[in-house]
């Protein structure tokens, strides 16, 4: 009954957003290691900012992310702070990100509640993605 239920000092939640974002253009280039180590970034970012990662997927045009995070802290915030240390750091690991777009991601994402939707459901929609491409 209590599952996903996170709290802190001040609230008591249940907030699971699905999060999808693409580079510039959507060009093709979250690829030849690049995807792995965009995992590494958001798993950390998350981490340092008490975000659960439910389920994560990194297509070579687009990101889908299934996170649960404090609304105090806010889903902007934390898309923000993974979008902008995942550039820096992927453009100075990786030269081919470096060349054509002048910057890695779009300025927009889209984000969704799960809207009460069991969460296997929406984490398995976001699995199939690798497969369906």
């Amino acid at each position: 009954m209590n599952e996903g239920i996170r709290s802190n000092n001040n609230v008591t939640y249940n907030c699971h957003y699905h999060v999808v974002w693409c580079p510039k253009y959507r060009r093709k280039v979250l690829v030849k290691g690049g995807d792995t180590r965009l995992k590494e970034i958001v798993r950390e970012v998350c981490r340092e900012h008490e975000a659960l990662v439910e389920q994560l997927e990194v297509m070579p045009d687009h990101i889908h992310l299934l996170v649960s995070v404090d609304p105090q802290f806010g889903i902007h915030r934390l898309v923000k702070l993974i979008k902008g240390r995942s550039s820096r750091l992927l453009r100075e690991e990786f030269v081919h990100l470096t060349k054509r777009p002048p910057t890695l991601w779009t300025n927009s994402y889209f984000v969704s509640t799960t809207g009460g939707a069991p969460l296997e459901y929406v984490k398995a929609y976001i699995e199939g993605q690798k497969r369906s491409d």
